[in-house]
């Protein structure tokens, strides 16, 4: 018997960063972003939650193994970004604004490339612990 079931995995690491529109002046940054537009950049210790949904294999029992789960959010995230200021030393926000927004859509399209298609995979970043977005939306 088939049955759909979400596995979830926890992620954690700190980066620094600025809010900054490139297209803008710094005093309407300033404006729209303040503190977080601090020339000097400011950090966040991130908690992450990677979600994935689909139907337990019936010869594994599992949906996906943890450990590559695992082992792909470390790899894939906290390698990359983990002690990291996130404007100057990472590819993905040379030109966008690293907001939480940003970071967790490019979380997410990092690990869809490495998770099988037939699973739906949600992303879940806490910038603070009273600060979180999702990617993709949940309705």
């Amino acid at each position: 018997m088939k049955y759909k079931t979400s596995v979830f995995r926890k992620g954690h690491f700190n980066a620094a960063h600025r809010l900054h529109n490139l297209a803008w002046d710094d005093k309407k940054n300033t404006e729209i972003f303040g503190l977080c537009n601090n020339p000097s950049f400011h950090g966040h210790n991130y908690d992450l939650i990677v979600k994935v949904t689909g139907y337990v294999r019936e010869d594994t029992g599992y949906l996906i193994d943890m450990k590559i789960l695992s082992d792909l959010i470390k790899a894939e995230v906290e390698d990359r970004f983990d002690h990291k200021n996130l404007n100057l030393d990472t590819v993905e926000f040379k030109e966008l604004n690293p907001t939480a927004e940003n970071i967790c859509r490019i979380i997410f399209e990092i690990l869809r490339e490495k998770i099988e298609k037939d699973l739906d995979l949600q992303i879940r970043l806490y910038e603070t612990p009273r600060n979180f977005v999702e990617y993709p939306a949940s309705n």
